[in-house]
């Protein structure tokens, strides 16, 4: 597998997204999981990214058990910030009382002594980016986080933090579907020599050109891009990117994280996936070459702006690029 590099971090060049191995995305199966990110390790995908909110603990719990005889071959990332309360509402907390709580807390549930890369999930405006970066910089004085990204912030919170103490890497989300951060943020990011971590990079699956939502708890029905007549507009769109994979010889979805891949060495996407069949077709996107011509082609296809839908409800837009 091909390295990359987010800041003076060294991964493996796609990584893997667990999130849906704990909640969101429908029925789940640990011992399919834990086989997943097993697998993972044997292609060389070594970057596994998850969240203390993810299944309010389980999906660290779970990505703990699945690398507890391998932790010298991962380079494992998590995320604080999004508090859950027993009924399940929400809030962002990213004070610097909170940090060194949650880090300790993801920290047992990981089974790990050490985080490589440890995200501030959202950013709660009402608290100064510095006092927040400045906490998580003692983490790492501590020897309990490595590395420290940010995640869905401005180019100014960016910058900000960056003056606090360096940032490895900012994961937002960024796909054909998904191009906003192109304008202003990703120039900032490389401006400062951040790296850039995509996720939801096929568009929630629908890059795949082949998803068919059933499950009643699957969280994109309540996505404004998934509503009826937003989703017929941009599946619609796909076709364009259906006929370039025929013509490359790859899947919609290889095609898809290909041309982020081919965005820059900075960029490391992290699709997820619950079954190793489609983590191997991932994994394998990065064989795949596209020419500067392919490359236009898909911009053409899927120009920025062209999708229809915001890519949360209003609740959820208010939270990002702050």
């Amino acid at each position: 597998m091909e390295q990359r590099t987010l800041g003076d971090l060294e991964v493996s060049a796609i990584g893997l997204g667990c999130m849906g191995m704990s909640e969101f995305y429908g029925a789940t199966d640990e011992d399919q999981s834990i086989a997943t990110i097993r697998r993972a390790l044997d292609l060389g995908v070594t970057f596994l990214d998850t969240s203390d909110m993810y299944g309010s603990g389980h999906n660290e719990q779970l990505v703990g058990r699945a690398i507890a005889d391998r932790r010298d071959e991962v380079q494992l990332a998590t995320k604080f910030a999004i508090r859950r309360d027993d009924s399940g509402n929400r809030s962002i907390d990213n004070s610097p009382e909170w940090i060194p709580q949650a880090c300790d807390a993801s920290l047992r549930r990981l089974g790990v002594d050490h985080i490589d890369l440890y995200y501030m999930h959202r950013r709660n405006p009402d608290v100064p980016i510095e006092e927040s970066v400045g906490a998580m910089g003692e983490l790492v004085s501590a020897g309990k986080v490595r590395h420290l990204g940010l995640s869905e912030v401005s180019a100014d919170t960016l910058r900000a933090a960056q003056d606090t103490h360096p940032i490895t890497a900012l994961q937002s989300e960024w796909s054909l579907f998904t191009r906003e951060i192109e304008e202003e943020i990703i120039p900032t990011a490389r401006e400062l020599g951040v790296g850039i971590v995509p996720y939801s990079p096929l568009g929630r699956g629908e890059l795949t050109g082949s998803l068919d939502i059933e499950a009643d708890d699957d969280f994109r029905r309540f996505l404004p891009r998934f509503q009826a007549g937003n989703r017929e507009h941009n599946q619609q769109l796909l076709a364009g990117v259906r006929e370039l994979a025929e013509e490359v010889g790859c899947s919609p979805a290889q095609l898809a994280l290909a041309w982020l891949l081919h965005q820059g060495d900075d960029v490391v996407p992290i699709p997820g996936t619950k079954r190793e069949k489609y983590l191997e077709e991932n994994a394998a996107s990065v064989e795949v070459e596209l020419t500067s011509q392919q490359l236009d082609a898909l911009d053409q296809a899927l120009p920025a702006g062209s999708v229809i839908g915001e890519r949360y409800p209003t609740a959820g837009m208010a939270t990002v690029e702050r």
